[in-house]
């Protein structure tokens, strides 16, 4: 089994900054995608931030030129630096990834449990 943990949400005013963290633990052969998506009450979750297994990255308009996405291959981990962030970036913030367990060409995809951002004043 593979598991996904989020952590380094809470609460920080407008204007301020908050890096998310994702730890990818388990069965883990190798890991393609990494993703953040957000979600709040009543609607969809989208995506935030996009990085492969290369590092290459691509960002929803609303988030670019504030949001950073990074990895650590070695240790199986996905971040998300947050800056100038703004009331309307407030959300649940979820990882998720595209994951290899064994030499198969097979890949699941695994979510996290997510985790508050909370913009506020």
């Amino acid at each position: 089994q593979v598991q996904l943990v989020e952590s380094g949400g809470g609460l920080v005013e407008p204007g301020g900054s908050l890096r998310l963290s994702c730890a990818a633990s388990g069965t883990i052969f190798s890991i393609n995608a990494m993703r953040w998506y957000r979600q709040t009450p009543g609607q969809q979750r989208d995506l935030v931030a996009t990085i492969t297994s290369d590092g290459r990255t691509n960002y929803a308009d609303s988030v670019k030129e504030r949001f950073t996405i990074s990895r650590n291959n070695a240790i199986n981990m996905v971040y998300l630096q947050m800056t100038s962030l703004k009331p309307e970036d407030t959300a649940v913030y979820y990882c998720n990834a595209d994951v290899r367990k064994d030499a198969t060409l097979t890949w699941y995809r695994y979510w996290g449990q997510g985790t508050q951002v909370t913009v506020s004043a």
